[in-house]
Formats: structure tokens, C-alpha cells, sequence
């Protein structure tokens, strides 16, 4: 007999409490024999968006991206004359036009000269008056940013590129690159010479105390994307400040303003702790509560600070997705969630690459919004 109809069966018959016996009941909650109200907490619901960073911005690759469900992109307009230290504000809204024309929200977009991959700019190096004028073209950027509609600006302060040693085999035909610092310590000089602690700190102040007002009057978030990776004081002279957890705590406390704040690459942000299976989670924590988290690039990685495996797969390194996840949903993240630095192969795997990562998003995104 069914559990209702038993129930159903009981009372109708007379037989109680003292026939059956209090073990044969159910137990009541504290909350009902005491007549308060049982509450239920609601459930937190997951307020990502899946989006994508990779180039280039075209019919032909927009047109992938929408045939895997990407409706929210970091966007690179085309620059017709390259001279110009700037999108113009016609090809921001080219770009916006495009993105529309595929169901696709162009969320983010990049400055022209704050860029990764070493090339020094006279933010960085602390040059005047060429710094000033490098200023000047960021701040045209957040305002042309804002009358195309584009909300979000990603980054770079650094004066080393992205640093990797060598690359190792990967699943199948795969390849991932690697990092260890051992194996790069003759590296020599950049054309920076040797950069201190404080100069580094005193040129991101002058920086920030110029563009965070301007960010703010036009309602534009500033994303700076971490160093990748950090590595020891001095390491080819430099001093690599927002190489560290502590670095972009201190960073995000100068000049403090809600339009002020990082993209979090959390492969690169895993790059810097000693452990970052049992430390991210409480990094993603410390800025998300903070709403300092405008952007997320979703990347794993395998080992630890001075010594990883960065390219890899998002299901098979040291950090695990489901509960990093869970994490952006409980702080309430709201921004794109990206797949980032895919293994490599030919152009056509890396597609292939990218599509698993989509997935694989999505599924864990759908996972953590149904068992909230």
C-alpha cells in the first residue's frame, strides 16, 4: 500500500498513536511541535553568464560561437588605421553591430596598448611625457567604450610577458605549455632594466589615479588581468607586483571605486599559490564578496606557483571546477565565466578544444544552479 494511503487508512480507522506506537510516525520537526513556521532557505541561483575571449572577431567566428550557445564575448573591434592609439568609437559600434547580427552581447573589450605579451608601455616603464599621452588614449577608450555600449575594459600592467619554459605532451594529440622557473633562471634583462617594488607601485598609482574618475563619470568597469605568472622579486630586474594574491588586494584597495577592479583569470591567480586545490576557493572568496570580480577567465591548471602545467583541459588539473563554481555563484558573480589558454594543436583542434571547454562550462554552471 502506498505511504498516502496508509496514512489515509490509519486515520479513518481509529488506529492511533498508542496502537501503532510513537515509533511508527514520522518525527516532527522542532519547528512544527514548537508551531513556528518551517522555513525553507531559497535556493542561490547561478547568475554567470558562459562567454568567450577567443579572437578573431568575424562573421565566420561569431558564427561558431553561436552554434555553441555564446551569447555574452570579450569583442575586438577591427582597427582601420593602426596608428590611432584607440578604437574609434564607429568601430566599437561595428563591432556591437556584428555581435548583434549573432544573438551575441559584446560585454568586454581590450585597450590598444595595455596589453600582454611584453610589450612595454610607457605606463610601465614610467616614461614622461609619452605615459601622459598613453593615459590620454585609455581614457578616449573608456569614453568611446561607453557611447558604443560596451561596459567592460580588460588590461595589462606588466613589463614581462606571459612567462612559459617548454611544452610537454598532452592528452591525445594535445600539447600543453609548461612553466618552470628552474629551467628559466638565465633569462636576462628586459629593455626595463631593473624595476623596484615601489616604482612599481608608485606607476600603477599614477596610472589609476588618472583613469578610475574617468571610469567612473562614464560608468565603465576596468578589469586588469593579473601578471602571468607571478615570479620572485628581481626576476629578470623586475619586481612582478600583481604576480601575488597580496599584490591585487593591495591594488584594488588604491583608488578604491566599484568601476575599479580585475579580471580574474583564475588559472593565472592558481599560478601564484604554493597550493591552489585547497587556496582558491578563499581568493575567489576575498575579491568576489568585494564585487571585484568584472570577468572570469575559467582556466585550470596542474602544480603550483614556480612550478605548473598551464594549457590544459578545465577536468583534469589541481583545481576542482564543480565547487570553484559553486564559489562564484554563492559570493553572487554575475559576469562571463570563459574558457582560457586552450591546449594546443592545429587550428582546427583548438576549436575542437574550445567546444569541449563550452560544454563542459555549461554543464557545471547548469549543475550548480539546480543543487543550490
Amino acid at each position: 500500500m502506498a505511504d498516502f494511503d496508509r496514512r489515509k487508512f490509519i486515520s479513518s480507522s481509529g488506529v492511533g498513536v498508542g496502537v501503532l506506537g510513537a515509533a511508527a510516525l514520522p518525527a516532527m520537526p522542532a519547528s512544527a511541535q514548537s508551531g513556528a513556521p518551517h522555513m525553507i532557505a531559497p535556493k542561490k541561483r547561478v547568475l554567470m553568464k558562459l562567454g568567450c575571449q577567443s579572437p578573431p572577431s568575424t562573421e565566420e567566428h561569431f558564427t561558431f560561437l553561436a552554434r555553441y550557445g555564446i551569447k555574452h564575448v570579450n569583442g575586438y573591434p577591427t582597427r582601420k588605421d593602426k596608428s590611432v592609439p584607440y578604437p574609434t568609437v564607429d568601430e566599437l559600434k561595428a563591432l556591437v553591430d556584428l555581435g548583434q547580427r549573432h544573438n551575441i552581447s559584446i560585454d568586454m573589450t581590450e585597450t590598444v596598448s595595455l596589453v600582454s605579451g611584453g610589450r612595454n608601455s610607457a605606463v610601465m616603464l614610467g616614461r614622461s611625457p609619452e605615459r601622459d599621452r598613453e593615459i590620454e588614449a585609455f581614457q578616449t577608450t573608456i569614453k568611446n567604450c561607453a557611447e558604443a555600449g560596451i561596459p567592460i575594459l580588460k588590461y595589462n600592467l606588466t613589463l614581462l610577458p606571459v612567462l612559459r619554459s617548454q611544452t610537454v605532451p598532452g592528452r591525445g594529440d594535445a600539447t600543453y605549455r609548461q612553466w618552470k622557473l628552474s629551467d628559466a633562471q638565465d633569462a636576462p634583462l628586459t629593455s626595463a632594466g631593473h624595476v623596484t617594488t615601489d616604482e612599481s607601485w608608485e606607476r600603477i598609482d599614477y596610472f589609476l589615479a588618472r583613469v578610475v574618475p574617468v571610469a567612473e563619470q562614464y560608468k565603465i568597469r576596468l578589469a586588469l588581468h593579473p601578471e602571468d605568472p607571478g615570479t620572485p622579486p628581481g626576476y629578470r630586474g623586475i619586481d612582478r607586483v600583481l604576480g601575488t594574491v597580496e599584490g591585487l588586494k593591495k591594488f584594488i584597495s588604491l583608488h578604491e571605486n566599484p568601476y575599479h577592479g580585475l579580471n580574474f583569470c583564475q588559472g593565472t591567480v592558481s599560478e601564484n599559490l604554493e597550493d591552489p586545490a585547497t587556496q582558491i576557493y578563499d581568493v575567489i572568496r576575498y575579491f568576489g564578496e568585494r564585487k571585484k570580480i568584472f570577468n572570469v577567465h575559467f582556466r585550470n591548471i596542474r602544480g603550483h606557483r614556480n612550478d605548473f602545467v598551464a594549457e590544459i583541459f578545465p577536468d583534469e588539473g589541481s583545481v576542482d571546477f564543480v565547487k570553484a563554481v559553486r564559489t562564484y555563484r554563492d559570493v553572487g558573480y554575475d559576469g562571463m565565466l570563459m574558457p582560457d589558454h586552450v591546449p594546443l594543436g592545429t587550428p582546427e583542434a583548438e576549436l575542437q578544444n574550445f567546444a569541449f571547454a563550452y560544454g563542459y562550462i555549461r554543464g557545471l554552471m547548469q549543475s550548480a544552479d539546480e543543487t543550490a
